[in-house]
């Protein structure tokens, strides 16, 4: 039941953060979903870092590190945004820039977390 506790608790914390961030303002006529984006690589690079981390400290608490992984990133990260903004690109007509989000975020996203592990090491 802590456990349950910890993970809403960064979960919050990560999705109130999401939410601030997607207040910011972008430039107006902009089609790619840049927030979603930024926000997606940020939490992969984070995310590396804690994995990095956890395997070059046996000993940070267990529960931080869940709080921090599944709670905080879980919440921050937003993989059905990303769907939706990808398939609402692919309706508006925008087939090849849904495709270059798409690539783009997978890509970025895995190399963010390479280079969080990295950072860490």
């Amino acid at each position: 039941m802590v456990e349950c506790l910890v993970v809403g608790i960064g979960g919050f914390i990560g999705s109130v953060c999401r939410y601030l961030i997607g207040l910011i303002p972008v430039r107006e006529g902009w089609i790619f979903p840049v927030k979603t984006f930024l926000i997606n690589i940020v939490g992969a690079f984070v995310i590396g870092m804690i994995a990095a981390a956890t395997v070059k400290n046996s000993t940070l608490s267990p529960r931080l590190v869940l709080f921090l992984k599944v709670g905080v990133c879980g919440g921050f990260t937003t993989f059905s945004s990303f769907a939706l903004e990808t398939g609402d690109l692919i309706q508006s007509g925008n087939a090849r820039l849904a495709l270059l989000y798409a690539v783009l975020s997978m890509a970025a996203g895995v190399a963010a977390v390479f280079a969080g592990e990295a950072v860490i090491r």
